[in-house]
């Protein structure tokens, strides 16, 4: 079926022109359900899961309305992590340059709360935050809500399992009655129905398919003994090579056992759950998005919000409980028209949540056993990458530009053996080739520094250190 171009929307030709270069041309189904309603101004309640187009969904209708020239905030977006509030603020940004000067705040926990203050002082047209830290500024008086025209609640089911009811609720009140609502949510229970009814003003409600095409994800499940099951998910990765995976696990212990076992074999891999310093978890992303690990092991609640980009292969070394939460976790991979792998090991006391899977999904699941797999298996790879951590970054006015400039000059590096480069306020990451990486530094440091921790970057000295995976 031919999706729907853009310029179906009665948008202006600035905002459809930044959209064509964005590569925005045919509306997922999401996009083609939501945008016309939206556009028209009425309330929506939305099912998608993630990595559907929701945020363009909700953001073209938010910015389609928002006027640049009144520096007040006219838009606020809640999610329930500060990874999705970043990715969703990001995204903003981009569709933003199509209107003019806007300037998109992103409010979350985990960072100091002067620096929010001000910005917050000087203005802006669009908030993006988590609700425990929009409701820390309602509460301090930093922030007002009262001209809010769109209001999004993104991931709400999320939100309210994460016991964020009180704070939206809370939040809710501080905007005008008399505004746009738009909720978007991967299910839709009648709790949650009825907790957000006295939101909306007569919703329309919009659903699309939640399932996973058999073409577009493969699923293979395979039977695991009581003990044994780490060891399977390393065999599983020695077999298939996948330079980027998610491996869910139901508890965090069993998170970090898996991480141990796998770095033990070899493999680059990372645990990722509840209980971590924010600038740990922080970290961890950024060596997984970059490919400075090749295994990241999360539970269901650390996994919220993340949004990783090519990753090819989820395993579920636990099954869920909840068919729903399948459905999640293997929507990770096989994202934007590429396919993608999901392997689960299921121990027999699991295959009753294997069959609340098949009913969910209407069915039969495909089983296989890991002798398939063969005895002779490829030795684990390390990660094609390596994260430098450079002690400076917005704050000391570094761009990705510098940094790449030093690299490619001093260092001797080609753009080839550069990867991705994420400055954020106090910090700089950057992906490197592993094989180039430390001699390529090494070049940065010279007999004036400080010690042979630091490199020169734009004549100025800045300490560096490697991410240990």
């Amino acid at each position: 079926m031919q999706s729907q171009p853009f310029t179906s929307l009665p948008l202006a030709p600035r905002f459809l022109a930044n959209l064509a270069t964005l590569g925005y041309h045919g509306m997922t189904p999401i996009q083609a359900e939501c945008l016309p309603p939206v556009l028209e101004g009425r309330d929506l309640i939305a099912q998608a899961k993630t990595g559907s187009g929701k945020t363009a969904a909700f953001g073209i209708g938010l910015l389609h309305k928002l006027n640049p020239a009144w520096f007040a905030i006219q838009g606020l977006v809640m999610c329930p992590t500060r990874e999705l509030a970043d990715q969703v603020a990001n995204e903003l940004r981009r569709l933003a340059r199509g209107v003019g000067n806007v300037k998109i705040l992103t409010l979350t926990g985990g960072v100091a709360m002067r620096p929010q203050i001000a910005s917050l002082e000087h203005g802006a047209h669009i908030v993006v935050g988590t609700p425990g830290r929009i409701r820390d500024h309602l509460g301090r008086a930093t922030l007002d809500l009262s001209k809010v025209q769109t209001l999004v609640l993104d991931e709400a089911d999320r939100m309210t399992d994460m016991g964020f009811y009180d704070e939206i609720a809370g939040i809710v009140s501080a905007c005008p009655e008399r505004r746009q609502t738009l909720l978007f949510s991967a299910t839709y229970p009648d709790d949650i129905r009825y907790a957000t009814a006295k939101f909306l003003n007569d919703p329309l409600e919009v659903a699309v398919e939640s399932l996973h095409s058999a073409a577009q994800i493969e699923q293979r499940f395979y039977e695991v003994g009581f003990e044994g099951r780490d060891e399977a998910v390393a065999r599983l990765l020695k077999h298939y090579q996948p330079v980027s995976t998610l491996a869910f696990c139901n508890t965090k212990i069993h998170c970090r056992e898996l991480a141990e076992t796998l770095r033990a074999q070899g493999f680059s891999a990372l645990a990722l759950y509840g209980e971590l310093e924010q600038q740990e978890r922080d970290e961890i992303l950024v060596l997984f998005a970059n490919r400075s690990c090749s295994v990241l092991v999360a539970t269901d609640v650390a996994a919220r919000g993340l949004d990783i980009a090519n990753l090819d292969v989820v395993i579920n070394a636990d099954v869920s409980k909840d068919p729903e939460v399948h459905v999640h976790r293997i929507g990770r991979t096989g994202r934007a028209g590429e396919s993608g792998l999901a392997l689960t090991l299921a121990a027999p006391n699991e295959k009753k949540w294997v069959r609340l899977v098949e009913e969910y999904q209407g069915v039969s699941v495909e089983w296989h056993k890991l002798e398939e797999l063969g005895e002779h298996l490829e030795a684990a790879a390390p990660a094609p990458m390596v994260t430098l951590c450079i002690l400076g970054g917005k704050k000391a006015k570094l761009r990705p530009g510098d940094i790449l400039g030093a690299l490619t000059g001093d260092a001797g590096l080609t753009k080839e053996q550069v990867g991705k480069i994420n400055v954020t306020e106090f910090n700089s990451y950057v992906a490197l080739d592993r094989h180039m990486a430390h001699a390529a530094i090494a070049k940065l440091n010279d007999r004036g520094a400080p010690g042979p921790e630091f490199g020169v970057i734009k004549g100025r000295y800045f300490k560096m250190r490697f991410l240990d995976v």
